[in-house]
């Protein structure tokens, strides 16, 4: 429950700042405020409506993703199959990657409408069990309709950034403006509420990995199975990315489980090594955190 009451909070800050620049776009041109808000309330509903439909299709075809059949990978189809079993939902499509970085990502709407993908890369780095809890993990965002929260979260932080471009714009060339103080609002609402909604979208990101990796190790009961897993995706990764920055090949095809624009969608982030200011715009919690958890979770189940 909490973390859903988090979520919804930031979700109505972020619409707050939405509707808040819609007001000073309207203030700016000399409009009623109310047609700034019911424009930006239209607007956000519309962003929801196109993420909720067309989440799954961009996100397969943005990473490279497709789609197989059981005879093309049967280890990977068994384990996304008995982990749906164990979780309670519709077994959902599989994909894969082809790309030596370590790495997984679910997509789609709903349980009945979702893809569980994983790298190559992956599939050559873990045992069984491991393979299951990475699984679990992707499953869960699935069946806490987590790909549609991110999907709509990111959207909404995309279009706060360019309705604050429009109200700068806006003072600068309309001859109208109401006094002299439009402009520096308009100025400082640009800089500052884009950070602010990339700030929330990514605490968002962050929250939900937490809740995946906590009720995806409910599934399978094994937190442990799942901590050594992204215990040997962090060491892994780090070797791919140490690798592909001494390879002039390799850095010029760069995998799409490596891209920051993707980040929030695998279950694991930049293996970039990164410092306390680089954090706050990560869209994973730190990997370490991540595993100190699991590893609390397995004691109290006396594992």
């Amino acid at each position: 429950m909490l973390w859903r009451l988090r979520t919804a909070g930031m979700f109505l800050f972020m619409t707050l700042l939405l509707m808040a620049i819609g007001a000073l776009i309207s203030y700016i041109v000399g409009a009623d405020w109310m047609y700034g808000i019911v424009a930006m309330l239209i607007v956000s509903s519309f962003l929801c409506v196109f993420s909720y439909f067309g989440s799954k299709d961009m996100a397969l075809k943005a990473n490279g993703a497709r789609i197989i059949t059981e005879a093309e990978n049967p280890r990977l189809y068994s384990v996304v199959r008995d982990v749906a079993r164990k979780a309670g939902i519709s077994m959902p499509e599989v994909g894969i990657v082809d790309s030596g970085m370590a790495n997984a990502f679910a997509t789609g709407r709903n349980p009945e409408n979702a893809a569980v993908v994983a790298t190559t890369g992956l599939l050559d780095l873990l045992p069984d069990d491991e393979l299951e809890g990475v699984i679990a993990h992707e499953m869960s965002h699935v069946k806490n309709r987590d790909i549609l929260v991110m999907s709509v979260a990111s959207a909404m932080a995309v279009m706060i950034t360019y309705v604050s471009r429009i109200a700068i714009f806006a003072s600068m060339f309309n001859g109208n403006n109401r006094n002299s103080y439009a402009y520096i609002i308009a100025l400082v609402a640009s800089i500052t509420v884009p950070i602010a909604a990339v700030l929330v979208q990514l605490g968002i990101s962050r929250n939900r990995e937490y809740l995946a990796d906590k009720s995806g190790a409910e599934i399978i009961q094994n937190p442990r199975a799942l901590a050594n897993a992204l215990n040997r995706l962090e060491n892994g990764n780090q070797t791919v990315y140490s690798y592909t920055l001494n390879d002039q090949n390799a850095r010029s095809a760069p995998s799409p489980a490596e891209d920051y624009d993707f980040a929030h969608m695998w279950i694991a982030g930049s293996p970039k090594k990164t410092g306390l200011t680089t954090r706050m715009f990560s869209t994973h919690p730190p990997m370490e955190e991540r595993i100190r958890r699991l590893d609390e979770m397995a004691e109290k189940m006396g594992l």
